[in-house]
């Protein structure tokens, strides 16, 4: 549904008051007895409301006859945009270079200081440069994998220098051995079971990495075609007694967020999957965050839409808390696992954080 006129201008004039911008709304105002327009972060002493003009871009201000504020000077444009755009810009050289580039070169190009470049980075992205140069690396690797004939071209393809330095890390890079990632993940054990929560039916599922899966529904039977549809040639192992511990745990997290996942992860998805994923993970419980801070966040403001289609994929749910995701207004969005499960976990996670 679209905001009223009414309802923005609300809105924006609580942002002003709070001295805060508005992550989907990049607006100016103007003061009509200056004739001087401001960021709504603009330390100058309020004017009165009745006095206010706002308008969606600093140009408009300006054509409308309004001169910029010399103190938060918003013709210069968004800051959090500024730093957005510069380390998107380091995202594509990454994502365009054969070999990790080093800190230095990235943070020369941004001509930024490597300190202050790997922190701007890590705090939009939820990762370090690195990290994503290696999940860059890694997504070549398994399109090359499955595009080529010889697992060693695909190796050197993708960017590795030497095949040992990939063998080093191929659990973390694959999950399995190459040619077992290039046969589909043929024969790759996977232990799962089946339990019911206070949110329905729980079905866990480790390989021999780590969980790789927790799917919520009502029907069991739906749950497991799930996993085969996820892992269509890897041996499904289930009732084997050495994994009940596992469920149980995991179901008590899905009960309990709150109690935390101490078991290993095995999180599989592509280079910007795993960017909105770390996003997510570092929500604290009891909180929320809309889409558009999700893509502001990860250096990515324009791409909402595939923000929410990351959610969407999300195969561990709780443990990656794509249900602390909301919209700009506030208002619960669809969630995989059904709306009703998620209004019941941030209810949860509310409750648990104001006790």
């Amino acid at each position: 549904m679209q905001q009223s006129h009414e309802d923005q201008d609300a809105a924006r004039w609580s942002a002003l008051v709070r001295r805060k911008s508005l992550p989907d709304d990049p607006f100016v105002y103007a003061v009509k007895t200056t004739g001087i327009y401001c960021r709504p972060s603009c330390p100058s002493r309020r004017a009165k409301r009745e006095n206010l003009l706002y308008f969606s871009r600093s140009n408009e201000a300006e054509k409308a006859g309004f001169r910029p504020c010399l103190r938060c000077r918003p013709e210069a444009g968004d800051p959090l945009e500024q730093q957005s755009e510069l380390i998107l810009t380091a995202c594509r050289t990454i994502e365009a270079s054969d070999n990790l580039p080093s800190l230095d070169s990235l943070a020369k190009a941004a001509g930024l200081s490597p300190f202050h470049f790997h922190r701007l980075f890590k705090a939009a992205t939820g990762i370090t440069p690195r990290q994503y140069a290696v999940a860059k690396r890694n997504d070549r690797l398994r399109d090359n994998v499955y595009g080529t004939a010889n697992v060693t071209e695909a190796i050197y393809a993708s960017g590795f220098q030497t095949a040992s330095r990939f063998y080093a890390t191929t659990d973390a890079t694959l999950g399995m051995t190459p040619t077992d990632y290039k046969n589909g993940g043929s024969k790759a054990p996977i232990w799962f079971g089946i339990g019911t929560s206070t949110l329905g039916f729980v079905l866990a599922a480790r390989s021999e990495k780590g969980v790789c899966c927790i799917l919520l529904g009502d029907d069991p039977d739906i749950l497991l075609q799930d996993l085969q549809d996820r892992f269509p040639k890897a041996t499904l192992i289930g009732n084997d007694p050495t994994f009940d511990e596992s469920l149980a745990a995991i179901i008590a997290f899905v009960d309990q967020p709150s109690r935390a996942l101490t078991l290993p992860l095995d999180i599989r998805g592509t280079a910007f999957q795993q960017q909105v994923w770390e996003a997510l993970r570092a929500i604290p419980i009891g909180h929320t965050a809309s889409y558009t801070e999700i893509a502001i966040r990860i250096g990515a403001p324009k791409s909402v839409r595939a923000v929410a289609q990351a959610c969407a994929a999300n195969a561990l749910a709780v443990a990656i808390p794509c249900h602390r995701v909301v919209r700009n207004d506030g208002a619960l969005s669809g969630y995989r696992w059904g709306v009703e499960r998620k209004q019941r976990l941030l209810n949860e996670e509310h409750k648990e954080r104001s006790d």
